[in-house]
């Protein structure tokens, strides 16, 4: 027969069983809800990604304000879209509602800042066909404009020419509307941070008759090439692409990911001594396919000297 202190050593036992399995029952059901929750965390993540911040295009209006634009091109509406990245989460649907974005605002002048077909996605010429059909589709009152951006190589050209757009390469034209009093869009390759190239983008300025004070607009790539511009030649406005604003944006910390040629400016807006930048997002992504707190956008800019 067990005696008394026998008896509590396995009544002790029996609690410290108990509470041992309390115990792991807890540590599984806990194990349980974290699980539950990362698997939660990460399709909302995903669905976000996929389905929301690659896809949602925002349209960024800005209100440009300048006693340099002549009186006649009050009111003027211009629409920047940028890096396009085709093959990566930009297809023929997406490429479709972005033409209907766009025309649905009716733009005198739409200007393309580059990176057109992504540098890792190999287009096969129906995708080409289809491309330039759509792309014919877009409207203005006075033009469209591109530039080449650095992932850009003879499609682009190819593309933009039979899409009835005008590919400025280190070159300008000078825009009219009802008089004779024009304005300047000069367009810059990617990498033109050569000083010829720069040079011949600006030769305007170096022509015997040229309007030193004339309101000029400048495409271009790569952001970080306007102090070498500022340096030497006047501009009002510069718009640019290839930095996405980032593509990856942290509340209060700001952008994650600063590309080569996009370093030193890489924001949507920055005021210059003598001129503002404007720096698309983007409408497609980089390698990694994804945004964060960055949707894809078009700026869409309305000029007035009032």
């Amino acid at each position: 027969m067990a005696t008394r202190e026998e008896l509590n050593k396995e009544k002790q036992r029996a609690l410290i069983d108990e509470e041992n399995r309390e115990k792991r029952k807890k540590i599984v059901i806990f194990c349980l809800k974290l699980t539950f929750i990362i698997i939660i965390s990460m399709t909302l993540i995903f669905l976000y990604t996929t389905y929301i911040a690659n896809k949602k295009i925002i349209v960024k209006e800005e209100r440009i304000i300048s006693q340099n634009l002549p009186e006649n091109f009050n009111g003027l509406k211009i629409i920047q879209f940028s890096d396009l990245h085709y093959g990566t989460t930009i297809f023929k649907e997406e490429l479709n509602n972005l033409v209907s974005i766009i025309n649905q605002r009716n733009p005198d002048i739409l200007v393309f800042t580059g990176d057109l077909i992504d540098i890792n996605y190999k287009l096969e010429s129906k995708e080409q066909e289809q491309i330039i059909k759509t792309l014919k589709k877009l409207n203005t009152s006075i033009g469209k404009y591109a530039i080449m951006g650095d992932e850009d190589n003879e499609e682009f050209s190819t593309i933009f020419n039979q899409s009835e757009f005008t590919v400025l390469n280190n070159d300008y034209d000078l825009i009219y509307k009802n008089d004779n009093n024009p304005i300047l869009l000069i367009g810059l390759s990617s990498s033109s941070n050569k000083e010829n190239d720069i040079t011949n983008a600006y030769s305007y300025f170096k022509e015997e008759n040229h309007n030193a004070n004339i309101f000029t607009i400048t495409l271009l790539h790569e952001p970080d090439i306007v102090d070498d511009i500022n340096n030497e030649f006047k501009t009002d406005i510069f718009l640019a692409g290839h930095s996405h604003n980032g593509q990856v944006r942290i509340p209060y910390l700001g952008t994650l990911i600063r590309k080569k040629g996009a370093k030193n400016y890489y924001n949507p807006f920055y005021q210059l001594e003598n001129s503002k930048l404007y720096i698309s997002s983007g409408i497609g992504t980089n390698e990694n396919g994804f945004r964060i707190f960055c949707h894809p956008s078009i700026n869409f800019f309305r000029l007035s000297s009032k």
